[in-house]
């Protein structure tokens, strides 16, 4: 049987997008998304869903570990992200007082907790949350959580879909130890990479000239400070196209010449939610 972990705990987002995946598989969660690299790391069967970038509040700031694991990446999924206002049966909003969620969800909730005057308090996570609150059976504290967490935890949804924009998505990679890249067809793939420039004027430059020369759109480039210091970066990107494209190969010869380190991440399908 198939193992997927993820971060956080039973009703987590995370959750619900590897349920979305392959909701026959084993799924289990980690306390910490070191926690989910490592075990993909040791073992080959495992796959790992993490959390990459938030639509509206950004990195989720797990790049460090990509870089440090380098685990294969094989496949993107983009969670819907919608937030509920959870407490235990019987509970009205007059009644709350206290709201507890992951610092991201009361953010992107702000506009909501501010109207009826909530007192915010950040947890690690937004399942656990829920699970505090159940466990508390305090009508004046509430938490804000998925749907799946309101069932999980036995939780009232109080109101729905409390989000200051719709349509908020979270964008999921699913990883682990085994390569595999699906064969270059007529379908939209993105390849990711990660590499480190030799120290040089205008490396990062000249690095990028060959992406444009071919014609090869870049969807995503992010710069990151290596090991504790401020003058040696490594930078994560994306590109449209399958690596056995020719326009995509050139590219990356070219950029490899500026390269001290070069490594390909993945190869895969671009999720259909792209295209909307």
């Amino acid at each position: 049987m198939n193992k997927i972990y993820f971060q956080g705990t039973f009703g987590a987002y995370s959750h619900l997008a590897a349920l979305s995946i392959n909701p026959k598989a084993k799924i289990s969660p980690c306390k910490t998304f070191d926690e989910c690299f490592l075990k993909a790391s040791k073992d080959p069967e495992a796959k790992i869903i993490i959390p990459e970038s938030n639509r509206i509040t950004g990195n989720i700031g797990i790049e460090y570990l990509i870089f440090q694991y380098r685990l294969n990446i094989y496949s993107e999924y983009f969670q819907k992200i919608e937030h509920n206002l959870l407490g235990i049966s019987g509970t009205k909003i007059s009644d709350i007082k206290d709201v507890y969620s992951h610092g991201q969800a009361l953010s992107q909730c702000s506009q909501f907790i501010k109207s009826n005057n909530f007192i915010e308090h950040v947890r690690a996570d937004t399942a656990g949350s829920a699970e505090m609150i159940s466990r508390l059976n305090d009508k004046s504290k509430a938490a804000i959580a998925s749907s799946l967490s309101a069932k999980t935890y036995n939780l009232e949804i109080i109101k729905k879909n409390i989000e200051n924009e719709k349509g908020n998505l979270t964008r999921f990679l699913v990883m682990g130890k085994n390569i595999f890249q699906p064969e270059f067809g007529k379908k939209k793939y993105i390849t990711s990479f990660l590499f480190k420039l030799k120290s040089k004027p205008a490396a990062l430059y000249q690095s990028l000239g060959g992406f444009a020369i071919n014609g090869v759109n870049l969807t995503k480039l992010q710069s990151y400070p290596e090991k504790n210091t401020f003058d040696s970066f490594f930078f994560l990107c994306d590109l449209d196209g399958h690596i056995e494209d020719p326009k995509v190969q050139k590219s990356l010869e070219e950029l490899g010449l500026h390269c001290q380190d070069f490594h390909v991440l993945g190869v895969f399908e671009a999720d259909k939610q792209r295209e909307k």
